[in-house]
């Protein structure tokens, strides 16, 4: 027996040393309310802030395809340096230069300077819808991309809400594995005593001193457990400190009743981002529609050149730098494209494909949330239920423990029953803690399903 008592301090003694050398290892806390804990990741979640700058970017991109409806105007200017040959008549344009110069008999090597400058005007003044039709793409776009933005906001706020339970819940296994060790702490002080008086064995207290070091190695399990939660919920928010939750008060009361009245899911994200990106859709059918339809063109341009070769055939070769003829012209240009119909059809039935296809996607999140919001409402009342008789359970344990407890003092009972009877209570306070944290997670639910999280939010007291 001596033996097994020495070796059972010896492990206790090397869990504590591990425990306060994990200890001291722990990075510096930060303590974080649960609304600002909300807050925080639409500042610090990288992905939020790319979705976010995407959102801009396409928000950006409206005032970029409303700007095509002025014209454009361009001025240039030139100088060259070549030979006079020329010949008239027409080539197909590319990788051939035109040459400078009137019509020569013959070939003339000799160089000289040549220059023009111009503003031209180009205006799609008329272009028979098209144009309102890219815009309205731009603008459905912009709709969808701040639609997706909200939606992974309302999520990843869903998710940090979840993960500040689960490290509140982890909070609470570490008290009641706290209070169990206590509880066998006072057993065994109460043990050496009765052992001393003789009324119980002394092997009594080897055992006690077995249990306290099960109850420490499980005390170590959850705080390792409370870490690992720290440290997701760290990720999430995006900090290297380890978060402190400052709202803990509330995990241990059940929150009141919810019924919803909106029925309609209509301002939930992820029915809006999905209703934007069918409008997205739409406004791209009706762009294809409408970009086989010609356009009119008014263009304007004013310009003038200079040359080297006069009329005679003479050169001055630095002459062709300064201007010596002015023109000016305008013009109207309808422009149908003939072909393009046949292109534009293919196109359409790709895109109308597209647009089927986000409407199921929008029938099936309707059907997914109304299905979710009954399971949340289910799931909700079962867990007030759960925690109703889960404190009823906690406090027969309690009572039947504290009795055992006197009784084991007195000689009636044996290790074994107050061992028991312990278990009970120990599982009886694990299982009232975890009740009322699924009676929270399931108003969570109800939020997360209903798309409005100030459901849950309000009910933090």
């Amino acid at each position: 027996m001596q033996n097994r008592t020495f070796t059972a301090f010896l492990t206790l003694a090397a869990i504590s040393i591990i425990h306060s050398s994990l200890c001291a290892q722990q990075p510096v806390d930060t303590i974080i309310s649960l609304k600002n804990a909300v807050q925080a990741n639409a500042v610090r979640y990288h992905l939020l802030q790319s979705r976010k700058y995407e959102a801009g970017a396409a928000a950006s991109h409206v005032a970029v395809t409303s700007y095509s409806r002025l014209p454009s105007i361009d001025a240039s200017y030139q100088a060259g340096f070549g030979t006079a040959n020329n010949l008239t008549g027409i080539f197909y344009p590319g990788n051939i230069l035109p040459m400078t110069g009137p019509p020569s008999g013959g070939n003339n090597y000799s160089p000289a300077t040549g220059s023009a400058a111009s503003v031209l005007l180009n205006w799609q003044a008329v272009t028979f819808g098209q144009r309102d039709a890219q815009i309205a793409v731009s603008v459905a776009d912009a709709g969808a991309q701040a639609a997706a933005y909200k939606q992974l906001a309302f999520g990843y706020a869903v998710n940090v809400i979840s993960k500040y339970l689960d490290v509140l819940l982890a909070y609470d296994a570490v008290a009641v594995h706290q209070h169990n060790i206590e509880r066998i702490q006072a057993g065994l002080h109460e043990s050496k005593v009765l052992a001393t008086t003789g009324i119980k064995p002394g092997v009594d207290t080897a055992l006690f001193i077995s249990e306290l070091s099960k109850a420490r190695i499980a005390w170590l399990k959850s705080q390792n457990g409370l870490q690992t939660e720290r440290l997701l919920l760290g990720q999430l928010l995006v900090t290297d400190k380890l978060p402190l939750p400052s709202d803990s008060s509330f995990l241990e009361q059940l929150p009141f009743v919810y019924s919803g009245t909106d029925s309609s899911l209509a301002n939930h994200p992820n029915i809006l981002s999905a209703e934007k990106q069918i409008a997205l859709n739409n406004a791209k059918e009706t762009a294809l529609k409408k970009s086989y339809l010609p356009t009119l063109n008014i263009w304007g341009t004013a310009f003038a050149r200079g040359s080297g070769f006069l009329n005679d055939g003479s050169i001055k070769t630095w002459d062709g730098l300064g201007i010596s003829r002015y023109n000016y012209g305008a013009g109207v240009q309808l422009a149908f494209p003939i072909m393009k119909y046949g292109e534009v059809k293919k196109q359409l039935q790709q895109q109308s494909l597209m647009t089927k296809a986000a409407e199921e996607n929008l029938l099936e999140r309707k059907n997914t949330l109304s299905t979710q919001r009954r399971i949340a409402a289910t799931t909700f009342q079962n867990s007030i239920g759960v925690a109703s008789e889960a404190g009823i359970q906690q406090k027969a344990s309690l009572y039947a423990f504290n009795a055992m407890q006197i009784r084991y003092n007195t000689g009636l009972v044996n290790f074994t029953d107050l061992v028991q009877s312990q278990y009970m209570l120990l599982k009886a306070e694990l299982d009232l803690k975890q009740a009322y944290w699924d009676a929270w997670k399931a108003l969570l639910l109800q939020a997360a399903a209903g798309g409005d999280l100030s459901i849950f939010l309000t009910e933090i007291r």
